[in-house]
């Protein structure tokens, strides 16, 4: 993965971008936000749960997570 690349394609698009990392079993429950998100894997395992389905990404994948979607993202 090449993050510039990613950069510059997701504001290309209207998205900002950056990265971060979570410890191990962290949760991120109900969140909700006012506009449309995107979210990519960049290692490791994780859970999108979006309006009550859950997604686990590969790594490289984008999920689309729609504005006033309720969702819960955990670190596995």
């Amino acid at each position: 993965m090449n993050a510039e690349s990613i950069k510059r394609d997701w504001r290309s698009r209207g998205y900002n971008f950056g990265t971060f990392q979570d410890p191990p079993n962290r949760v991120w429950a109900d969140f909700v936000h006012k506009t449309d998100e995107l979210v990519m894997l960049a290692e490791g395992e994780i859970e999108i749960e979006i309006e009550g389905k859950a997604k686990r990404p590969k790594v490289g994948e984008e999920i689309f997570i729609p504005a006033n979607a309720q969702h819960t993202v955990r670190n596995i």
